[in-house]
């Protein structure tokens, strides 16, 4: 079978996507993972946000078992549909940990949300930086006339930007696609429940594919 290439552009990646939804030619491997994530979100003034957010990865062990995230984000708005922002984030699993620093942009219009992020990864188990570019959109839904229940849907594309492990490929790296419910659970407590699908494209080999039910619990002060 001819080697697929690895997309360099969105544009090339958006094809690649579209065509391996539409055939099962490409075998998979398989898994099942969960997460779990703990949200605060602070109103720090009128136009800035402050979020922590503590997550917990329940993986196998060919995905390198467990992983504990710690993240810190400030979005700040600067016009009626646009936030800028950024941060960063610390990643703990058994076989390396990561530092991540990450910039961003947020534009929403009705139910649509697209946001635009750039990420430098620092692995302890590599040299130099590596950059990725992830480009989510999201369409959240209301369901009912008070907007208690809201059907969250969302599809992300993750591309490496550079090489910083011998082993990494520029290109298209990851595609997750989410879709579940979001639902007030107390006055300032909100929680998510999503599935998502999550593949990521490897040369060489199958693609990884992970199953993933996703609980969120959102505090807002």
């Amino acid at each position: 079978m001819p080697r697929r290439q690895r997309p360099r552009h969105i544009s090339d990646a958006l094809i690649s996507v579209g065509l391996l939804a539409a055939s099962p030619a490409f075998a998979a491997s398989q898994e099942n993972q969960l997460w779990t994530t703990e949200s605060l979100v602070v109103q720090a003034s009128d136009a800035d946000l402050v979020s922590l957010d503590l997550s917990q990865r329940f993986r196998q062990a060919s995905s390198n078992g467990g992983q504990q995230t710690v993240r810190v984000l400030i979005d700040h708005r600067v016009a009626r549909a646009v936030q800028i922002g950024g941060g960063l984030a610390f990643f703990r699993s058994e076989p390396e940990q990561e530092m991540r620093l990450f910039q961003q942009v947020t534009l929403t219009k009705g139910i649509w949300m697209s946001r635009t992020r750039i990420e430098q990864r620092f692995f302890d188990t590599a040299d130099r930086a590596s950059w990725r570019l992830r480009q989510r959109a999201q369409a959240s839904v209301p369901l009912d006339a008070a907007k208690r229940w809201t059907l969250i849907a969302a599809a992300e594309l993750m591309f490496h930007l550079n090489r910083a492990r011998p082993g990494d490929r520029p290109g298209l790296a990851v595609m997750r696609n989410q879709i579940g419910l979001r639902h007030p659970i107390a006055r300032a407590l909100d929680a998510q429940l999503l599935y998502m699908r999550q593949q990521t494209f490897r040369d060489g080999r199958p693609d990884a594919v992970a199953h993933i039910p996703w609980l969120t619990l959102s505090w807002k002060i």
